[in-house]
């Protein structure tokens, strides 16, 4: 029994030594990580949430991604306005400039004539394209 380690004692100690600093360094790396516990009832947007996150964080939206909520979203946004102009009417809220009102009236009847013809559009484009691949 001398003071020196064996082959064996050794070679412990050494992997000693490397799990220490392996949990270290997962230590450290688990330290930056950020956790987000979402609570919420259901339907308020929880996954929502977590795919905006992926979308911003990530790779963003795919081109087929793109393709397919491009008119959502201007179906969503021309309807917004549509009910925002209504809604003006409604509780007599006065335009900041008095051409806008008259402007905004009729261009609400264009728009929503437009949002229903891009949807069409829309629609047929996705049949065609459906339909070739059964071809």
């Amino acid at each position: 029994m001398g003071c020196t380690l064996s082959a064996e004692e050794r070679a412990a100690l050494d992997r000693s030594k490397a799990i220490e600093k392996n949990l270290k360094e997962d230590g450290i790396t688990a330290a930056k990580d950020v956790k987000l516990l979402l609570l919420g009832a259901g339907e308020s947007g929880k996954s929502t949430i977590v795919k905006q996150m992926k979308i911003i964080h990530e790779d963003g939206f795919s081109g087929d991604d793109v393709k397919q909520y491009k008119p959502v979203v201007y179906s969503n946004t021309i309807q917004s306005l549509a009910a925002i102009v209504r809604a003006m009417d409604t509780l007599g809220l006065e335009y900041g400039d008095k051409e806008r009102k008259l402007y905004c009236n009729v261009n609400v009847s264009e728009l929503i004539d437009l949002q229903q013809e891009a949807m069409f559009h829309f629609n047929q484009t996705k049949a065609i394209s459906m339909k070739g691949t059964d071809i």
